[in-house]
């Protein structure tokens, strides 16, 4: 090897070691901000409970199933998948939210990382899911669930789509104006919900996508307090919180959902769900 080529070699040891430290710090960094209120973020991650169990049921999530959730938060759909009979794995870059998750199913194997580098081998799945946890701009973690999933599994996730019921529309409008730096972000993440999306990342993976539907998620609170803890836990309220103050932007939360609010003081907010399934060739 020429002194040159080892220099060469050397480089590009050095920025895949930067790049790898960089991945590293962006995921901690988003655990931190999704981990703000992990125990409020329980109350909202139950509005996925009709998408889990329509996913589970075609996917044959059962007794014996090898199972990977990931981003999997408080552990909603791995405590579902533990009741059924499932070998539950638990994957999310907040160590808060997989505290909880191993509480919801304790027989499991809960893990703190990147969904963009799971430390699992090839091929160790049956079935792998992310519940509202992959967007767009995510096409690494879907390469990596690929990676890991057994030929002839599936795999199969949910997000916000395009749905004609979407009664936090406002909500995020609000959250995307309190934080301009970050919009642009945002906007790319909600992009999975534009039809074709999701489909190209599956297929540019390598996966055969077998059905893209939808359920409808249901948020249901006693009060405006527990209304604004619920809305206050997912991790893209971190900055219009600094932005704005707790207290502005409570008001503006609460004014964006005051149509869903009934004359008790209760709300019932309902949103669709898109899900897609897809499964890996044998």
């Amino acid at each position: 090897m020429t002194q040159k080529s080892a220099l060469m070699d050397t480089e590009d040891t050095e920025d895949t070691e930067t790049d790898k430290a960089a991945e590293k710090a962006d995921w901690e960094i988003a655990g931190e901000a999704w981990g703000h209120a992990a125990v409020d973020w329980m109350a909202f991650e139950s509005h996925t409970r009709d998408a889990v169990e329509q996913i589970f049921g075609q996917t044959g999530v059962g007794a014996g199933t090898k199972l990977l959730d990931v981003a999997c938060g408080t552990g909603y759909a791995l405590g579902i998948a533990e009741r059924r009979g499932a070998k539950a794995t638990g994957l999310d870059a907040s160590a808060g939210l997989i505290e909880i998750a191993k509480r919801r199913a304790p027989e499991g194997e809960m893990v703190t990382g990147s969904m963009f580098d799971l430390p699992w081998a090839d091929e160790s799945f049956d079935v792998v899911t992310s519940i509202n946890g992959i967007w767009g701009g995510c096409q690494a973690a879907i390469d990596e669930a690929y990676r890991v999933l057994k030929p002839g599994g599936s795999m199969g996730i949910t997000f916000w789509g395009p749905g004609k019921r979407m009664n936090l529309r406002d909500y995020f409008i609000v959250i995307g104006s309190a934080a301009p730096g970050e919009a642009e972000e945002l906007m790319q993440l909600a992009a999975i919900g534009v039809p074709g999306v999701a489909e190209e990342m599956f297929e540019t993976a390598g996966f055969v996508v077998e059905e893209r539907g939808s359920t409808s998620g249901i948020i249901e609170t006693s009060s405006d307090d527990d209304m604004w803890r619920v809305l206050r836990s997912p991790g893209i309220t971190v900055t219009p919180i600094a932005e704005l103050g707790e207290e502005e932007l409570r008001r503006r939360v609460l004014e964006s959902v005051a149509p869903y609010r009934f004359d008790d003081g209760s709300y019932r907010i309902v949103n669709e769900i898109t899900h897609m399934i897809a499964r890996k060739p044998k």
